[in-house]
């Protein structure tokens, strides 16, 4: 017998990429969710794990692709008990820290607009933290937190790639990040791949978004 869904359960049902930018704002007023992280830590797959389409951001093997703000329209649903309630935001990629391959140059420039964003945006209501679980603790990691924690509405650590590593060094890990990146809420442990942590963002992202 095929599961049935449960129709009460928030879920994305629509998604697609409308543009990319240096600026905050050009894209209207509506929730914006943002994703950050070092470079090739997996924010790509996970929007293309959250929003259920498997190319709706590009991945590559390359890190540092994503260079600008890219924006993609969302559009979720949930029954509120008295009918179907839509919300219509934004998923926002922010591109990765950490170019190998940049001048120094051009990673101040981004490190400035990607700033500006956050600071200046009056729809952002939640950034998630990317952190490769099986590397809790970088360097680089850290020096990000510090800066995003004086900035950064519903600040959210991520630990991706949870799919490689075991049952307890993904619990070991967790609590280092709990203690190493302290938050309003717990750090959630995700997997593009296995799906593990899936309901749990999408159940964050709700609160932001349907409040």
């Amino acid at each position: 017998m095929a599961e049935i869904k449960d129709k009460k359960k928030f879920h994305i049902f629509s998604a697609a990429y409308i543009g990319s930018t240096v600026k905050t704002g050009e894209y209207g007023r509506k929730k914006e969710i943002a994703f950050i992280g070092r470079s090739n830590v997996g924010k790509s797959s996970l929007i293309n794990s959250l929003s259920g389409m498997r190319k709706l951001a590009y991945v590559s093997r390359e890190p540092g692709k994503t260079r600008t703000i890219n924006y993609y329209a969302v559009q979720s649903r949930r029954d509120t008990g008295s009918g179907e309630e839509r919300q219509e935001w934004y998923l926002v990629d922010l591109p990765g820290y950490g170019f190998a391959k940049t001048s120094q140059a051009n990673r101040d420039s981004w490190s400035g607009f990607i700033d500006e964003y956050i600071r200046n945006s009056e729809n952002l209501v939640m950034v998630g933290l990317l952190v490769d679980l099986r590397h809790p603790g970088l360097p680089i990691d850290l020096k990000a937190y510090e800066w995003l924690k004086k900035i950064a509405p519903g600040l959210q650590i991520i630990g991706t790639k949870a799919d490689k590593t075991g049952k307890n060094e993904m619990n070991k890990n967790l609590r280092i990040l709990e203690k190493t990146f302290p938050a309003d809420t717990a750090p959630l442990a995700y997997s593009s791949l296995s799906g593990t942590g899936r309901d749990k963002l999408l159940a964050l992202i709700e609160e932001k978004i349907c409040r």
